[in-house]
């Protein structure tokens, strides 16, 4: 892959003007071959294998980081589910083992470590029941590790019954950490998806090869400063900017995606272009949206335009690699973009809003806050509504909702970084309680029964 000195120097530009980087560079690594009945052969398998496998990753990363002069952001790792690999065992080896990732994520210089999770999208085993009833503990006496849930796909359906218990869990993990920060740590997912290198859902497949390199890009400020810069023109032709842009910043992703997997001898996985922002100013989706033509996020209008914003994304991202994967689109975490923090605070922009644009982007409700006393049974409708949106659309979804304790409507949960302010946004005050508690698993729908 070559390129010609214009394009040099618009990826220069690009990078130290208009935010662009590379999210994240995410080695996925398979811990199946770990297994074993003895809890103390098997916490040493895993950190074994963490260990050697990764030893390089960051040092190599920063190198290429450092000699292409385009920041990556992010070091990250991806495990087999955990609920997979720990099968059988008990809750204290289950918590073990999340310390283990933590302490191996820390030695190597990780920023997270994604995998401590479970597919119960059909029903539970007793490793998946073990693990997700340990992740308040785990995740609460850990930095690094991140968990996510898949409860639902267009396939099997909706298990109401671990959505119930997801509920649970959270509230209970966000009463054991400051500020209900662990529940950023803590995703739930329908028809998740085995290649992600974003964090907090990244794990790896079990249809993944032994180690791979998966590469998320982002580049919100790109997109706002290339719409600026087209004027007023149609919305059509404005799709079409969008995709020449995404195709520029795919192929600079493809570059160092390629050259990190080589240095380290490990398989190229996919692209991963999805428009993640961050809270700097200029590095929002609910900017992109703005700019667009809406007076502010969130008012009407702004469904319409993210599924286009989305749509070109992703036809960008596929004309410049043939590995395009993961979610690749457009995230609207709230916490984590200025713009729509904004919209929020100004009554633009509800759950009920928000619930309407994940039909049409790349994941669902993310970084949402909402009041500590917030009933757990409300909090797993939440969840059973996004899942319903992504299972009949045979899309991915995911719920990341933080319910913070003490904390009322009006106020807002300061975590700094990456995942900003959030505002407490209200909830319904009617009753999904009985709803809930039926439980059971909602049939797969008619679209998924396509063989």
């Amino acid at each position: 892959m070559t390129y010609k000195p214009e394009e040099i120097v618009e990826t220069i530009h690009m990078t130290e003007v208009e935010h662009l980087d590379i999210r994240t560079v995410t080695m996925g690594i398979s811990l199946r071959d770990c297994s074993t009945p003895d809890p103390k052969q098997l916490v040493s398998n895993i950190r074994e294998k963490l260990l050697k496998t990764a030893e390089n990753h960051v040092s190599t990363v920063e190198k290429v980081s450092s000699e292409y002069g385009i920041p990556i952001a992010n070091k990250r790792l991806s495990v087999t589910p955990i609920s997979i690999v720990a099968d059988g065992h008990s809750h204290e080896t289950f918590i073990e083992i999340c310390k283990t990732l933590d302490s191996c994520a820390e030695q190597l210089g990780i920023d997270y470590l994604g995998g401590y999770g479970a597919l119960v999208q059909k029903g539970m085993t007793r490793g998946d029941k073990t693990l997700i009833n340990s992740i308040p503990e785990a995740l609460a006496s850990t930095q690094r590790v991140c968990s996510s849930v898949n409860v639902a796909s267009t396939k099997a359906g909706i298990n109401m019954d671990a959505i119930d218990v997801m509920g649970h869990v959270i509230k209970d993990l966000a009463n054991r950490t400051e500020e209900a920060i662990g529940c950023c740590k803590l995703v739930v997912f329908a028809n998740c998806v085995e290649d992600n290198p974003f964090i907090a859902g990244a794990f790896h497949g079990v249809t993944e090869p032994e180690v791979v390199i998966n590469v998320g890009i982002s580049g919100p400020g790109v997109v706002l400063s290339a719409i600026k810069k087209a004027g007023a023109c149609d919305l059509g032709a404005l799709s079409e900017v969008i995709k020449r842009t995404a195709f520029k910043v795919t192929r600079m992703g493809e570059m160092v995606g390629r050259k990190c997997s080589e240095r380290l001898n490990v398989p190229f996985g996919i692209i991963d272009l999805s428009l993640a922002p961050t809270p700097a100013e200029g590095d929002s989706v609910a900017e992109i949206l703005e700019a667009m033509g809406l007076e502010r996020c969130g008012c009407h209008g702004t469904t319409a335009a993210l599924m286009m914003l989305n749509d070109a994304v992703k036809k960008g991202g596929l004309m410049a690699s043939s590995y395009v994967g993961g979610l690749s689109g457009a995230f609207i975490p709230v916490s984590e973009d200025a713009a729509m923090i904004r919209a929020v605070e100004a009554g633009a922009i509800s759950l009920e809003k928000l619930e309407a644009m994940t039909a049409v982007c790349s994941v669902g409700l993310d970084m949402v806050a909402v009041p500590g006393d917030t009933p757990s049974e409300t909090i797993s409708a939440i969840i059973a509504d996004e899942a319903a949106i992504g299972v009949v659309n045979n899309k991915t979804t995911a719920v990341r909702i933080i319910p913070v304790p003490g904390k009322m409507v009006g106020q807002s949960a300061e975590y700094g970084g990456l995942l900003g302010t959030a505002p407490i946004m209200p909830t319904s005050k009617f009753s999904s309680k009985e709803f809930i508690k039926r439980g059971g698993r909602i049939p797969a729908p008619s679209t998924g029964i396509n063989n």
